[in-house]
């Protein structure tokens, strides 16, 4: 992701606490989708910067969001465990390092071995790693932009985000930008400055639904 959108918002994706309380309830699929579609492309990007393929990694997105659907009662009653963001950090490390410990099983064949070796899902530590750490935190922020991104996109017209995806995102100069889609130069400006607010605004949206109470 490119400086100029990075910098719509320094702030970190939070945890929106509020739905949480509603994934309580397995049968609650419209948060579970919700919950899916906020977190798998972090997951699925944390796990592909770790070295894996693109079917090892959407296993361990799926994994995750299994361990996540189990153990969601037991992080919610025991707070020592620390933020949800720590939480899906680890878990989501534990699920790479199944990915990893497989293809050791492939060319062992120790199954059993491995089978044993594997923590539970409800005594995964907090694991300090200052480069792990930073990795996710620059994800889990990327993350954050992504998902506003695809809010705020549904609902301004198409033409509009057009011109921003290609001046912030793209960046292309203003000129090839006028000259491409026919609009004006204050035109792209507005476009910017609009779909900037709206991003910022679902971010702090987001951040007012993720917080704690």
């Amino acid at each position: 992701m490119n400086q100029a959108l990075t910098s719509l918002t320094e702030d970190p994706i939070p945890t929106r606490y509020s739905l949480l309380s509603r994934l309580r309830d397995w049968d609650d699929k419209e948060s579970w989708q919700d919950f899916f579609e906020t977190y798998w492309r972090l997951i699925y990007a944390v796990a592909r910067r770790a070295g894996l393929t693109d079917t090892e990694s959407q296993e361990v997105v799926q994994e995750t969001i299994i361990c996540v659907a189990k153990s969601i009662q037991k992080f919610k009653r025991d707070r020592k465990r620390g933020s949800f963001k720590g939480w899906l950090r680890n878990l989501t490390r534990w699920r790479i390092s199944d990915q990893l410990r497989k293809r050791t099983v492939v060319l062992h064949g120790d199954m059993e071995h491995v089978s044993q070796t594997l923590p539970s899902v409800g005594d995964v530590p907090e694991l300090p790693d200052e480069a792990a750490d930073c990795e996710w935190e620059t994800e889990w922020q990327n993350n954050l932009l992504k998902a506003a991104l695809d809010r705020v996109r549904r609902r301004v017209r198409e033409e509009q985000y057009q011109v921003f995806d290609l001046y912030v995102i793209r960046e292309w100069p203003v000129e090839r930008i006028t000259q491409t889609l026919g609009v004006s130069a204050t035109q792209v400006y507005l476009a910017k400055l609009r779909i900037t607010r709206l991003i910022q605004k679902e971010v702090r949206r987001l951040e007012k639904e993720w917080n704690p109470a």
